[in-house]
């Protein structure tokens, strides 16, 4: 007779082995891994394994191997005491710190100042005596990145970017908690927005919306445009900048880290490089950035303002016969209807550069639209100057030119059908007295074309050309 087979023993939790466990164990979110520890004993030491800790410390809070060392704790207490100061935010702390952190390290060779005008992070109790202030809740990205960095000085230049032309300049500074809720808007047409940003030369403003109002998307960053054409105060249109604070703040960081924005004499200039956007005609290439002033615009009526950046560049391997004079350009300006502009001059900006082999020549220029978008092409004119009678043209790429997504204010939209009539009228009058003035400014000076929507606007070129 077989002998009977002894039973195994029930397998249990605290039997099976503990490298599998702790393998299961490092696929779990922090949440799952903490509620581990009130399962049993096993678990709770399972659970408090050091290693585990690692990975959700880089992932939410981006804590390195060095600031452990420094702080000499182990990483569940990193994470422990971390998220019991800024825990609230760990679902926005990642993408907000990483860009503070990636801006800093961008700036600190290029702008020192810059980053020095940094202000230390705000506490907890400093936002929560702003939301009573202005009675509204802030948004949670809003307030973990002031949790980092609770805005800058107002200096200049300031951290969220700047535009220069001969008789405009703009450099925006980044507001600390305190200035924003002493802007903060109670009035009709800006009705609970936050100001994020001030330039003291223009006043512009960047808003953040904390409650919904007014046809505003909670969160929504935005430039006001007042309705000009409107009668009412609170008729104000919004270029849309950004849908929420990390939207905004993320995307303006990745552009300046990346190259996107040139810097030049310690400032960020806020012009979009298309990299689509360059042509060469032998050993000459221009290439174009451009840049919407929302500051200069406006929706009603329809006057849309861009500048843009011109560089000019002849090879460094070019022959030293190569180099050349610009004489004269050539543009051809379309709006989005089709409408055809031609603009011809002598020069730009009220030059005429000399290029020789490895050169720059920048200059500035801007143009108006009265549709939302646009593009410009056209060429330059050179002679060489060892031959000068010979002469050749050199392409300017086609650049295209759009406006940020506005939206039109809520007061224009609940005018009653009478007003709307009014108000379309005297939009009407306005265009066609505009164009009388054009042409009685026409009939005065037969030489002169039509006035143009195209401006050239030096910027101390000499200067910036030595930077490139």
């Amino acid at each position: 007779m077989a002998a009977a087979e002894p039973e195994s023993a029930p397998l249990t939790l605290e039997s099976l082995p503990t490298d599998p466990l702790l393998l299961i164990l490092s696929f779990l979110d922090y949440r799952d891994l903490i509620n581990c520890c009130y399962v049993s004993r096993r678990l709770s030491q399972l659970s408090s394994h050091d290693p585990l800790w690692r990975r959700h410390c880089k992932k939410y809070w981006l804590i390195s191997e060095e600031e452990k060392t420094q702080k000499n704790q182990c990483w569940k207490s990193l994470f422990i005491d971390t998220y019991s100061d800024v825990g609230r935010y760990i679902d926005h702390y990642a993408a907000i710190k990483k860009a503070w952190d990636d801006l800093k390290r961008y700036l600190e060779p290029r702008c020192p100042r810059m980053v020095l005008s940094l202000k230390e992070g705000a506490r907890e109790e400093d936002l929560d005596a702003v939301e009573a202030q202005i009675g509204c809740k802030l948004p949670d990205d809003y307030r973990c990145s002031y949790r980092i960095h609770n805005g800058q000085k107002l200096v200049v230049p300031g951290l969220l970017g700047s535009m220069a032309l001969s008789n405009h300049y703009r450099s925006e500074d980044l507001l600390d908690v305190d200035t924003a809720a002493g802007g903060f808007q109670q009035r009709q047409g800006l009705k609970y927005c936050l100001p994020l940003t001030f330039c003291i030369h223009t006043g512009l403003s960047q808003y953040i919306a904390v409650e919904a109002a007014e046809g505003r998307n909670k969160n929504e960053v935005f430039y006001q445009c007042p309705d000009q054409m409107a009668r009412n105060p609170a008729a104000i249109d919004m270029f849309i900048i950004g849908a929420t604070f990390t939207d905004w703040f993320t995307s303006y960081v990745n552009s300046v880290v990346s190259g996107g924005f040139p810097i030049i004499r310690d400032q960020i200039f806020r012009y979009v490089h298309d990299p689509e956007c360059v042509a060469t005609t032998g050993d000459i290439t221009v290439s174009v950035s451009t840049s919407f002033l929302p500051e200069l615009s406006s929706v009603h009526p329809p006057h849309y303002f861009f500048t843009y950046r011109i560089r000019i560049e002849m090879s460094k391997d070019a022959l030293p016969e190569k180099a050349c004079q610009l004489d004269s350009r050539y543009w051809r300006i379309t709006n989005a209807k089709g409408d055809v502009e031609e603009v011809q001059g002598p020069g730009v900006v009220g030059e005429f550069p000399i290029i020789s082999p490895g050169r720059v020549y920048e200059y500035t220029s801007c143009t108006t639209f009265s549709t939302t978008s646009g593009y410009m092409e056209g060429y330059y004119t050179f002679h060489f100057l060892y031959f000068k009678d010979k002469i050749f043209n050199v392409a300017i790429p086609r650049f295209h030119m759009a406006c940020p997504t506005f939206r039109v204010s809520i007061a224009r939209l609940e005018l009653s059908p009478d007003e709307y009539e009014e108000m379309e009228d005297a939009e009407e009058e306005e265009e066609d007295d505009n164009v009388l003035t054009e042409m009685e400014e026409s009939d005065e000076d037969d030489t002169e074309a039509r006035p143009r929507r195209l401006f050239d606007v030096p910027i101390r070129r000499r200067r910036y050309s030595r930077l490139f």
